[in-house]
C-alpha cells in the first residue's frame, strides 16, 4: 500500500474511516443547509443571525472543551464517542422535523446549534486522541492526514449535494439525511476491537484542566500553536459566514452556488491533506506558510471581481488552511505525553473553536454594516499580521538573521521554537 495511505493497514482504523466519511458528509450538508435556513428563510439576509447561529455552535467547545478533554483522559474514548454521536444525530432529527413540519423559528436553530456545540465539545477531543489509540505512534501523523483528507471528501461532495437538494425540496430534508448518516459512525464503533493499549490515564483530582493549562503554558512550541489558532480560528476560519454573505449579497447567487463554493474550497484543503499524508511529521514551515498563504489568499479574495475568481481564490485557501491546521494537530498528537493528549487537544480545539464562536459573529456584523467584502478583507489582513508576527517571533528566538529567515520561509531550515 502507498505510504499516502499506510494507515488503511490497520483494519480498525479501516472500519473508523469507512463510518466516519459518510458522517462528514452529512454533517456538511447540515452546516450548509443550516446556514441557508437562518440566512434565507429565518431571516432577511442577515448576516449577524448566520454568524450568531455559528458561534453558538463554537462557544460550548470554548467554554467546556477542556473538561471534555479531561472526559477523554480519564474514561474509554469508544463509549464516549457513541454517545455523543447519538446526541448529534438526536439532535440534527430535531431540527429537520421542526423544518419539514413548517413550525421552525430562529431561536430553535440557534438552540440546536449549541447543543451540537455541547456535543462536539465531548466529542471533538475524544475523537482526535482515539486516533493515535487506533494506529499507534509510528502511524498518527498519516492518520491526522487521512482524517483531514476524509473530512475534506465530505466538503468536497457534502455542499454541492445539499445546494442541490436545498433548491429541489428544501432544507428540512438535508437535516434529517444528516441525522440518518450518524448510524454509520455508531456501526463502525460498534465494529471496532481495539487490540492497542488505551493511553496512560492522568491521576483524578479537582485540577486537571489547570493541569492541563499547566502543561501547555511551559511548552512554546505549544504556546505559538495556541496564540495562531486563536486568531485564526477568530478572523481566518469564518467561511461558511463569508461564504453565504459573498454568494447572496455581493454576487447575487442561490443556494447551489452556496454549496458549490463549500465544495470548490474542498479542493484545496483535500489536497493539503494528502500532500500531508505523504510527509513523515510535522514540519514548522509548513504551519507558519499555512498562517500566511491563508492570510495572502483571503485578502485577494476580497477584491475578487467575480463569482468565479472567488470561487478560484478559495482553493489556494483551503489549502492553505488545512496545511496550518494538520501541521497543528500532528505536532500536538506527537509532542504531548500521552496522559496529557486529551486535554491539551481539547485546549486546541477550544481556542479554534471558541475563537470561531467570538468571530463569526463580529464577521457577520462587519458584513451587514460594510458589505461582505469588508468582512474578507479585515479577516484576511488580521490573519496575515499573526502570520508575520509568528514568524518574526521565530527567527529572534532562534537568532536568525534575514537570511535565516529568508532559508526558513523556503524550507531549507527548521529551527526549534
Amino acid at each position: 500500500m502507498s505510504a499516502m495511505f499506510r494507515a488503511l493497514q490497520n483494519p480498525n482504523y479501516r472500519i473508523w474511516a469507512s463510518g466516519a466519511i459518510i458522517s462528514n458528509i452529512g454533517t456538511w450538508m447540515q452546516r450548509v443547509a443550516q446556514d441557508w435556513l437562518v440566512l434565507t428563510v429565518l431571516t432577511d439576509h442577515s448576516g449577524a443571525a448566520v454568524g450568531l447561529t455559528t458561534g453558538l455552535q463554537f462557544l460550548p467547545m470554548l467554554l467546556f472543551g477542556p473538561y471534555g478533554g479531561v472526559l477523554a483522559d480519564r474514561y474509554r474514548k469508544r463509549i464516549i464517542l457513541m454517545w455523543t454521536q447519538l446526541a448529534m444525530g438526536l439532535t440534527g432529527l430535531a431540527i429537520g422535523l421542526l423544518v419539514v413540519t413548517g413550525t421552525a423559528q430562529l431561536w430553535h436553530a440557534y438552540v440546536a446549534a449549541f447543543c451540537l456545540g455541547l456535543a462536539s465539545a465531548v466529542d471533538a477531543p475524544a475523537r482526535q486522541a482515539f486516533v493515535s489509540e487506533l494506529v499507534g505512534q509510528e502511524n498518527i501523523s498519516n492518520a491526522v492526514a487521512l482524517n483531514s483528507a476524509s473530512f475534506n471528501t465530505a466538503r468536497l461532495t457534502g455542499p454541492a449535494i445539499a445546494g442541490v437538494l436545498i433548491a429541489w425540496v428544501g432544507t428540512g430534508p438535508v437535516f434529517l439525511l444528516n441525522a440518518a448518516s450518524f448510524a454509520a459512525v455508531l456501526v463502525s464503533l460498534f465494529r471496532i476491537r481495539t487490540t492497542q493499549p488505551a493511553a496512560a490515564k492522568g491521576e483524578r483530582n479537582k485540577h486537571q484542566v489547570a493541569e492541563g493549562i499547566s502543561y501547555v503554558r511551559r511548552r512554546p512550541d505549544l504556546m505559538l500553536i495556541m496564540v495562531l489558532v486563536g486568531i485564526l480560528g477568530a478572523f481566518g476560519m469564518n467561511f461558511p459566514v463569508i461564504n453565504s454573505l459573498m454568494a447572496t449579497t455581493e454576487f447575487s447567487m442561490g443556494p447551489s452556488e452556496f454549496g458549490l463554493l463549500g465544495s470548490i474550497m474542498a479542493v484545496g484543503t483535500l489536497a493539503g491533506a494528502l500532500l500531508a499524508a505523504r510527509r513523515s511529521g510535522p514540519r514548522l514551515r509548513f504551519l507558519l506558510g499555512g498562517a500566511l498563504g491563508l492570510g495572502i489568499f483571503t485578502v485577494l479574495g476580497s477584491i475578487a471581481p467575480t463569482f468565479w475568481v472567488y470561487a478560484a481564490i478559495l482553493i489556494p485557501v483551503g489549502l492553505a488552511s488545512i496545511t496550518f491546521l494538520n501541521s497543528c494537530n500532528t505536532s500536538i498528537q506527537l509532542s504531548v505525553e500521552p496522559q496529557f493528549r486529551g486535554r491539551v487537544l481539547a485546549l486546541y480545539l477550544a481556542i479554534l473553536q471558541g475563537g470561531t464562536a467570538v468571530g463569526s459573529p463580529l464577521v457577520g456584523w462587519i458584513g451587514s454594516q460594510f458589505g461582505a467584502r469588508w468582512s474578507v478583507a479585515v479577516g484576511g489582513i488580521v490573519v496575515l499580521l499573526a502570520g508575520i508576527a509568528a514568524v518574526i517571533a521565530v527567527t529572534r528566538r532562534n537568532r536568525l538573521t534575514l537570511r535565516g529567515a529568508l532559508r526558513l520561509a523556503m524550507g531549507r531550515r527548521e529551527p526549534a521554537v
